[in-house]
């Protein structure tokens, strides 16, 4: 009952406001166009990269948690809803929701709302940090303020300028020719309404060698690298130029995990690629991605994924086959 009166005002309000009801209508007609586009580009389920740097995603049912890295991106869903998960924290967006990621970190996510008739189309534009920090210079943005840890990954609504860049440059699309001049300054304008927008502090701190969180990327970039090898904890906190408890602590803040917990997880996600892709035994991927001891890693791993490390690889092969064969 509440939510009906809440609707019927808000829809009142639209009707005395034109301006409101004119931008309204230009995102329902974009949303519209963004989905057709986008199921006309991407017929199957699965991914493909129309243009250099922006991917589209396709699904037909709701899914279980992928474990993946994710990279430096800004999110948008045409058709269904997502939910991503990081550490402790999950982030739920939709149609009318955008996810701007900035440090490449150990995520889940999963499909929340797909269906046959109404799959799932999503799409990612991977993020230049080069040349966030050009876009910035030219709109004359401060650098950040220095000493402050700013998670690394965030939802908000999609307004309707972003909402229309992003469609003009899924239009590009189908003009190769327009798209080799006007894709770099469409990017340029999303990358300035982000930066204009509630997110525009969490972009700005990635692009500057400033605050706590360009640390903070030095450091999982660093942990990215050498995850086989032991935590030393000390020794990074020391090359940043901080004391262990700060850099526990804004490393929890950007990352929403402990060092240690992301550590484990790219070892496992590492370990479950190299059974899938390289046909290794469990005991041998456990002893490539750093751990002495099999039984624990059997453990650690059943507790991420959810069953131990042969039954979820062979889970996955047959899920790949089951796929293959509908397509």
């Amino acid at each position: 009952m509440n939510a009906a009166r809440t609707s019927e005002k808000s829809g009142r309000a639209l009707m005395n406001d034109p301006q409101a009801k004119r931008e309204a209508d230009r995102s329902q007609a974009n949303r519209e166009e963004l989905t057709e586009r986008m199921a006309r580009a991407i017929r199957h389920d699965g991914v493909i990269e129309p243009l250099k740097g922006l991917h589209f995603y396709r699904t037909s049912f709701p899914s279980e948690c992928l474990h993946s890295v994710s990279i430096p991106s800004f999110c948008v869903i045409a058709q269904g809803s997502k939910e991503v998960l990081l550490g402790s924290d999950r982030y739920q967006y939709d149609p009318m929701h955008y996810l701007l990621g900035t440090v490449e970190l150990p995520i889940a996510s999963r499909i929340l709302e797909a269906t046959q008739e109404k799959p799932y189309l999503g799409l990612r534009l991977d993020l230049d940090p080069t040349l966030v920090g050009s876009v910035m210079v030219e709109a004359g943005y401060p650098s950040g303020q220095r000493g402050v840890s700013v998670k690394a990954i965030d939802v908000s609504p999609l307004d309707a300028d972003l909402l229309d860049a992003a469609v003009r440059l899924v239009r590009l699309i189908d003009s190769p020719a327009e798209a080799h001049v006007l894709v770099p300054l469409i990017k340029r304008e999303i990358l300035y309404r982000l930066l204009m927008g509630e997110q525009g502090n969490r972009l700005r701190q990635i692009a500057v060698l400033g605050g706590y969180t360009h640390h903070i990327a030095k450091a999982v970039d660093r942990l990215r690298q050498d995850f086989n090898l032991p935590l030393r904890i000390e020794a990074i906190a020391r090359e940043l130029g901080m004391s262990v408890s700060g850099f526990h602590h804004h490393f929890k803040s950007v990352t929403a995990m402990s060092p240690l917990q992301f550590q484990k997880q790219l070892r496992l996600q590492e370990a479950r690629r190299l059974m899938l892709g390289e046909n290794l035994d469990a005991t041998s991927a456990a002893y490539r991605v750093g751990y002495d001891d099999a039984s624990h890693f059997n453990r650690e791993y059943k507790r991420l994924f959810g069953v131990p490390p042969m039954r979820d690889v062979a889970r996955l092969r047959e899920t790949a086959r089951e796929t293959l064969s509908s397509t």
